[in-house]
């Protein structure tokens, strides 16, 4: 069996490594950049330390800033308009998922027009033709937009969120600089970085990990337990800790990119979708609840009990245990206080408990929970989490996330 390995052409990591954003223009050529980002970054003038590059550099660019979090078809269009009226070759992105996905969507349409509509991108696809090229600049240490080939664009219309997945949308350039990610609040800190740790677990645990994807998540997942609580607390005054951080999503982007995702990205989508919770937020709600449906013991079809229905993944739960540090007398231990670490480090970056806390009404809910898990099954990810769910399961889970029991 062969296994694909899919990887930017170039990447930089450290502090001041922005600056290689000129380095790269100039050396591929590129006559005029499209800086794709959000107002929030042009107010607080982070996207203002590129910018201030490009000019010193004498390199041209226009700015399109109407990207928002769950970027929209509406978005996508208004940015592909303003890459043609800006006669630009390139795209430079700047921010978090949002502005790096409305980046690939903007970059594969202009050179693969047949998917104008942006709605047909939903799926696993190989387009024709590459992307626009993309340097791509995180100002987030959670989602890793910089370093795959996936994207997630909201239909407003159908009011849903969709996942396109596509070799050719993959940046060309990445820069992870930490100093980009210095203003980031506390909010925004835990739940990206809580989003890093559910993309190394459920990396980890998918059906398409190799041996060069298991790695990359090990040692993300272990930065993220040593230093997202400094980096909450902290912030910009710990530089260690936000380099770490930086280092830990980059490394969890590598591994899923090519290991792919699992049942909690498929609920999590859905819970984004229709309740407005941020993404990180959403994941870190429902992990571990994945996570024990994955390695439960279920009855075999002859009515008894195997000691694991999937010891394979139960047992691959119990190896990120072991590369933790975290003990047991057992391997049932073992998980248990995996689990427990998970749930302790959120409440230490404070995650609520259950999804009623994010004050998402019962009723509002309830009145979604059957469409909402039948979009889940059907999401891109269900298909690589170790355990097959059957609606009933993943409608549990939800329940479940949302009760607290």
């Amino acid at each position: 069996m062969a296994n694909r390995m899919i990887l930017n052409e170039t990447s930089y990591f450290g502090a001041g490594s922005i600056s290689e954003i000129v380095t790269e223009a100039k050396k591929r050529a590129f006559k005029k950049a499209l800086v794709v980002t959000d107002p929030d970054l042009i107010k607080f003038n982070v996207a203002k330390n590129v910018t201030d590059l490009l000019e010193e550099a004498g390199l041209a660019y226009d700015i399109f800033s109407q990207v928002k979090a769950n970027p929209t078809v509406k978005v996508v269009k208004a940015g592909i308009e303003a890459f043609k009226a800006a006669g630009a070759d390139y795209l430079i992105a700047i921010g978090g998922g949002s502005s790096m996905d409305t980046a690939k969507a903007i970059g594969i349409i202009i050179n693969n027009p047949e998917y104008a509509d942006v709605t047909s991108l939903e799926g696993a696809i190989d387009t024709k033709n590459p992307c626009v090229p993309i340097i791509a600049v995180p100002t987030t240490a959670g989602t890793a937009a910089e370093v795959t080939i996936n994207y997630v664009i909201t239909d407003e219309e159908k009011k849903r969120k969709f996942v396109c997945v596509d070799p050719h949308d993959i940046p060309v350039v990445a820069i992870i600089d930490a100093k980009m990610m210095s203003s980031m609040p506390k909010g925004l800190t835990a739940a990206s970085g809580i989003d890093a740790l559910t993309h190394a677990l459920e990396a980890y645990a998918s059906i398409m990990a190799t041996e060069y994807t298991d790695g990359l998540a090990l040692q993300a997942m272990k930065n993220i337990f040593e230093y997202l609580p400094a980096a909450y607390e902290l912030g910009a005054h710990d530089a260690v800790a936000r380099e770490k951080m930086a280092t830990a999503s980059t490394m969890a982007g590598m591994a899923f990119a090519n290991a792919f995702l699992g049942g909690c990205h498929s609920l999590a989508h859905k819970l984004g979708a229709y309740h407005h919770l941020p993404h990180g937020i959403a994941n870190a709600l429902l992990i571990t609840d994945v996570m024990r449906f994955n390695a439960a013991e279920v009855p075999t079809k002859m009515g008894t009990f195997s000691q694991y229905q999937y010891p394979h993944c139960k047992a691959r739960y119990v190896e990120c245990a072991d590369f933790l540090g975290i003990q047991g007398k057992d391997d049932d231990e073992k998980f248990e206080n995996l689990i427990k670490a998970i749930e302790e480090l959120k409440a230490k970056v404070g995650i609520k408990k259950t999804i009623a806390d994010y004050g998402v009404k019962e009723e509002d809910f309830l009145a979604t929970l059957d469409e909402m898990t039948e979009a889940a099954f059907d999401d891109q990810c269900t298909g690589a989490n170790p355990r097959y769910p059957l609606m009933s399961e993943m409608k549990a889970m939800y329940l479940k996330a949302y009760y607290g029991k």
